[in-house]
C-alpha cells in the first residue's frame, strides 16, 4: 500500500497546475481554468469511504458548470468508490495500474526514416497536437487508415490556445514529451508529468497508419530515460489494453492494482 500511497499523493497533486478546485463532500474536483482537455473528480485525498450522496453531489455540480461527468480512483485504494458508481448508470472501464521495477530500454531498433526523442520549443505544435486525436479516436493497437494526410489535416485547424497551453507546459517543465516520427513527421506522442519524485506516463499513442514498428515501445522508454535521468523514484501508467500491459512488463513495469475511470456510456456501448 505504501506505493499507491504515493500514487495518491500525486493523483491529488499534479492536475493543480491546470485546473481550480472544489471540495465536495469525500470527493475532489478538478476543473480545467484553462484550454485542453476537461479535468475529472477523484476521492479526496485520504478519504476512504465514498457514499452514492458524494457521487451525486459532485454530478450534480459537474451538470451546473457543463463539464463531463468523470471520475477516477484506485480500486485498492479507494474500494468503497465503486459501489457509489453503481447507482449511477455510468460505465466503469478498469486499467492495470503499473510501476517500473527495473528499466529495460526498448530492444528493437526503429528501423529506417523512423526517430522517437522529446519534444523541444522549435517544434511544431499545431502538428504534434494532431497525433493525440488520430492515435485515441481508434483505440487499441491495430493498424487503420488513419496516417499522413490525417495528421496534417488536423494540424491545419488546430485550436491555437490549445498549442500555446500545450507548449507553455512544457516550457515550464509540468510536462515532458516525447514524439515518435516517420520521415520527420510526427506520428506518436507520449508525456509524463514529474511532480517531486514522482510521474506518470501517460497519452502513449500511434496514428493507425504507422503502428506495430516499435513506436509506442520507443517512445516509452525515451519517457522513462528521462524520468530517471532527473531522479524521478516512482514512474507508473495505467495500461489501456492487454497488449499494450505485455509491452509494458517488458520494460521493466508490474501491476500493482486496478485504475477505475467512470463516465457516461458511449452510444457505440449502448
Amino acid at each position: 500500500m505504501r506505493v499507491l500511497d504515493g500514487l495518491e499523493r500525486y493523483y491529488d497533486a499534479v492536475p493543480r497546475s491546470s485546473a481550480r478546485v472544489e471540495e465536495i463532500g469525500a470527493l475532489t474536483l478538478f476543473i480545467m481554468s484553462g484550454p485542453g482537455l476537461h479535468f475529472y473528480a477523484r476521492p479526496a485525498l485520504g478519504s476512504t469511504h465514498i457514499g452514492v450522496e458524494d457521487v451525486e453531489r459532485v454530478r450534480s455540480r459537474q451538470r451546473v458548470l457543463d463539464v463531463p461527468q468523470a471520475f477516477e480512483w484506485v480500486a485498492e485504494t479507494t474500494p468503497t468508490m465503486l459501489a457509489a458508481m453503481s447507482p449511477t448508470g455510468l460505465a466503469v472501464a478498469r486499467y492495470p495500474l503499473m510501476v517500473l521495477r527495473e528499466h529495460t530500454p526498448s530492444a528493437t531498433p526503429l528501423s529506417a526514416g523512423l526517430e522517437a526523442r522529446l519534444a523541444n520549443l522549435d517544434d511544431d505544435f499545431a502538428l504534434l497536437g494532431a497525433v493525440a486525436p488520430l492515435a485515441f479516436g481508434a483505440p487499441g493497437t491495430a493498424i487503420g487508415p488513419a496516417g499522413a494526410a490525417e495528421v496534417r489535416a488536423l494540424a491545419a485547424r488546430a485550436d491555437l490556445a490549445r498549442i500555446a497551453s500545450t507548449r507553455d507546459r512544457v516550457r515550464r517543465g509540468l510536462m515532458v514529451m516525447a514524439v515518435g516520427f516517420v520521415d520527420g513527421l510526427p506520428v506518436g506522442i507520449g508525456v509524463h508529468s514529474p511532480v517531486g519524485r514522482v510521474t506518470e506516463v501517460a497519452g502513449v499513442g500511434v496514428v493507425p497508419a504507422f503502428r506495430r514498428r516499435g513506436i509506442a515501445s520507443a517512445l516509452t522508454s525515451v519517457l522513462v530515460a528521462e524520468a530517471l535521468q532527473r531522479g524521478i523514484r516512482t514512474v507508473f501508467l495505467s495500461a489501456g489494453n492487454p497488449t499494450s500491459a505485455r509491452l509494458y512488463e517488458r520494460l521493466g513495469f508490474e501491476r500493482v492494482g486496478t485504475a477505475c475511470v467512470a463516465e457516461p456510456p458511449s452510444e457505440n456501448s449502448q
